[in-house]
């Protein structure tokens, strides 16, 4: 008889944005290279909160200033990662509504505002896929 080791997958923490423009629509964003769209965030650097660590890739990779006490956060959701097969993403999930124009920066080849209602023709990662964009659909049809 074997002992069975149980290896769980290597975790990637990050911090995400549900970034709402004014129309309703949200922003997905692809990173060069890739061909998967997602949210737009990043990696926690082990010195930040995840709240600081938004805000800093969304000014990297978007050119977009926020005030963090703007961001309602919404939770930890995980699925597996678009582009680092093997791991899974951690994600603090934080909820944004904007006006300004972003502006692809930094890593990022790409951005895309959707409906979310409607289902888009493009690749979508796991974490938007599966748990985000439903997420935001039921709460569109949610009583306020």
């Amino acid at each position: 008889m074997t002992d069975s080791v149980c290896v769980e997958p290597p975790v990637i923490r990050i911090a995400a944005a549900l970034l709402i423009g004014p129309d309703g629509r949200t922003l997905l964003v692809r990173k060069r290279g890739t061909t998967a769209f997602m949210q737009p965030g990043g990696k926690i650097e082990a010195h930040e909160q995840p709240v600081q660590a938004l805000a800093r890739e969304l000014e990297e990779e978007l050119g977009l200033r926020i005030d963090t006490a703007q961001a309602r956060y919404l939770g930890p959701f995980c699925a597996p990662a678009a582009n680092e097969p093997g791991f899974v993403v951690a994600a603090e999930i934080f909820l944004l509504q904007i006006r300004q124009d972003v502006c692809p920066a930094a890593e990022i080849e790409e951005v895309l505002w959707i409906d979310p209602q409607v289902e888009p023709d493009v690749s979508l990662a796991p974490l938007t896929r599966d748990l985000i964009l439903p997420f935001y659909r039921h709460s569109l049809k949610a009583p306020a």
